[in-house]
């Protein structure tokens, strides 16, 4: 269970303070849920402090009753949180068998990481040896990394906005991977993003606006106040065809 206390953030600008976050609480035990909400609004800065990229101004943050708050992202990434950037980092000299073994902090067999690969829907025999470069699509990278992530097996994993920068045909094939995801882990998956897809998926969607918590609830009953609101992406209104 992942507990948010009246979390808050801000930043200079131009010499004032800004406020991102204002005063978030939140406790999560859902296995699969959606942040999402307009642009501007605090999202992926929730996501990196519950990380540990980014530090609150004030509140703490506590994954299964354990305080994490002073805790960095490597310390946190030992208490079992993983985090996954909206853009995939590339790794020059390793290869996709070199990353995934580094995941799960042992040994792996080829077996094993072919049967990892095979769960994000990728052939094994074409990439196991193929090198972390510019060679990959982006819709390449996205599900190496969630390979990564199945790899370690960790109690909260994270993906901040897992739609950007990848093809229609890349996107959909993403969703089809949560979707084993959230019927597979045994930890909790949180999902930065306002693609309707994820959050037709989604057991509880949490909306975030102006930096606070609008709503919790069910799709149902979030996409309605989601619509309705000014600077939302016009993805929820568009279907993908």
């Amino acid at each position: 269970m992942l507990e948010l206390k009246n979390i808050s953030y801000e930043v200079e600008d131009d010499r004032e303070s800004r406020e991102i976050l204002k005063n978030v609480s939140l406790t999560i035990d859902s296995h699969f849920v959606a942040i999402t909400g307009p642009n501007g609004g605090g999202k992926s800065t929730l996501a990196k402090i519950i990380a540990g990229i980014l530090t609150p101004t004030s509140g703490e943050i506590f994954l299964d009753g354990k305080n994490i708050t002073g805790l960095n992202i490597t310390e946190r990434a030992k208490e079992g949180i993983s985090y996954a950037f909206q853009q995939p980092v590339h790794f020059k000299g390793l290869t996709v068998k070199d990353l995934v073994s580094l995941a799960a902090e042992k040994d792996m067999t080829v077996s094993e990481i072919c049967d990892i690969l095979s769960e994000v829907g990728l052939c094994a025999k074409e990439y196991i040896d193929r090198e972390i470069n510019n060679s990959l699509s982006g819709g390449e990278l996205k599900r190496i990394e969630i390979a990564m992530i199945l790899a370690r097996g960790t109690k909260l994993s994270i993906f901040d906005e897992p739609e950007a920068g990848i093809d229609l045909w890349s996107f959909n094939s993403l969703i089809y991977v949560f979707e084993k995801m959230r019927k597979k882990t045994g930890g909790m998956i949180l999902i930065i993003s306002h693609q309707e897809k994820i959050l037709n998926i989604a057991e509880e969607i949490i909306l975030i606006a102006d930096g606070s918590v609008s709503s919790i609830g069910s799709r149902e009953e979030i996409m309605p106040k989601l619509l309705n609101m000014e600077g939302t992406c016009s993805a929820l209104t568009e279907k993908a065809k």
